[in-house]
């Protein structure tokens, strides 16, 4: 073939469709029921606790298709830590839907807690305060997530006694975000005590005898 002719042939092949390469295998498995299931055991175990054969176990993966999927342990443990978060903000937004009266939605809230920090679910505890008390100081990712969430809720909380303001149902001298910040803090609180299994009615009243400081 003349040199010309191998320039033609060259020129005519690029401007071919490049053949496409098989991609890999697609994943056989349920990657977010994989991480419910890894978030269960962070939250039973804690995450200096929990091993890789934990892990392995719980997700039913072998070690390659977890570390695929995944990378690493700490990258895992974020997954389910965002899986959490995103399940308390959703969970949030439901209670207080500005669709509702800003105080029932309060109250709503805080029922939420309670029957979360009651009997065998207080016990279970908090994967976010544990979490905030093992790796907060150490961990800056994971630090990072924890208090955006609590900034989150703040604000979201803030939000809905805002809206009570104008219907008066406010208490007088009420700010509504130094109020949210002290109503994520009683929550969160009442997360740690529920791990001594307190009464239901006993942190009911509670709740209600808290808010009903800032409300008409």
């Amino acid at each position: 073939m003349r040199f010309k002719d191998q320039l033609v042939y060259i020129w005519a092949m690029s401007r071919q469709t490049p053949v496409q390469l098989p991609r890999g295998r697609p994943r056989s498995f349920d990657v977010e029921a994989a991480v419910e299931r890894a978030m269960g055991v962070f939250w039973s175990r804690g995450y200096h606790a929990t091993a890789l054969p934990d892990l392995l176990r719980a997700t039913k993966l072998s070690r390659g298709s977890l570390y695929a999927a995944f990378g690493d342990k700490h990258s895992l443990f974020l997954r389910a830590l965002d899986r959490y978060i995103a399940d308390a903000l959703t969970r949030m937004d439901v209670e207080l839907d500005p669709r509702r009266e800003p105080v029932d939605g309060l109250r709503a809230y805080l029922a939420g807690y309670v029957d979360r920090t009651s009997g065998a679910n207080g016990r279970r505890g908090c994967l976010l305060v544990a979490t905030a008390m093992e790796l907060a100081g150490q961990d800056a990712e994971v630090g990072g997530r924890i208090a955006s969430f609590f900034k989150a809720m703040e604000a979201r909380v803030a939000h809905a006694l805002s809206r009570a303001k104008p219907g008066g149902k406010l208490a007088d001298g009420v700010e509504p975000s130094s109020a949210a910040r002290i109503l994520v803090c009683f929550v969160e609180g009442l997360r740690v005590v529920g791990k001594t299994a307190p009464t239901r009615i006993t942190s009911q009243a509670t709740a209600d005898a808290l808010l009903d400081r800032f409300i008409r």
